[in-house]
């Protein structure tokens, strides 16, 4: 399982597109979008998923418990031998890291992108609340440790994808972090 975290607007989408060309095998795709298109509209708002006027977001607790079962789901696919690619948005850090840690062998990737760049890119997709992108850009990092990070703002998706891809063929070196671009944290975890 690869696990990219990003802010909304960062390029992940595009990346894991991109992963799904290069990587050997198949690979399904998930991500924070489609966890939140299957959600009801009664969990849009209070209660469920508001998103402020500012950008902000702030998960309700029925949202937050469908997305755990979503989480569980595709972490059982996984274990059923799934190769699955995860495109998401850590809104709580590193404790957002921790739903994925079910004794999964996970490839964790940060995807960087700078606040200027990812709201350039949010205005240009014109389907997301001005100040999300800035708000998302470096909080959803805090606290989160990765194996790779790559910088979507200085490399298209395939360049990205591919130093991705490399770092997945790559057996994990205990205590030896592989770094891409401006990468930091621990190796692949068995």
């Amino acid at each position: 399982m690869i696990v990219l975290n990003g802010g909304s607007s960062s390029g992940k989408s595009g990346i894991v597109r991109c992963l799904q060309a290069v990587l050997p095998g198949a690979w399904l795709a998930f991500g924070v979008d489609s966890v939140d298109a299957a959600m009801p509209a009664s969990l849009r708002g209070e209660g469920g998923l508001e998103i402020g006027a500012d950008g902000t977001v702030t998960v309700g607790p029925d949202y937050r418990r469908l997305s755990d079962a979503w989480a569980r789901g595709v972490a059982a696919m996984v274990r059923a031998g799934a190769h699955v690619v995860l495109d998401e948005v850590f809104l709580d850090g590193a404790d957002a890291q921790k739903r994925w840690q079910q004794a999964l062998d996970v490839l964790w990737v940060g995807v960087r992108c700078d606040p200027d760049t990812a709201a350039g890119r949010e205005t240009a997709r014109g389907d997301r609340v001005p100040g999300m992108a800035r708000g998302q850009a470096e909080s959803v990092h805090v606290g989160v440790r990765y194996d790779i990070e790559v910088d979507s703002a200085g490399a298209e998706s395939m360049a990205c994808a591919r130093l991705i891809a490399e770092r997945y063929a790559r057996p994990a070196r205990a205590g030896a972090p592989e770094r891409a671009r401006s990468g930091s944290g621990p190796g692949r975890d068995a």
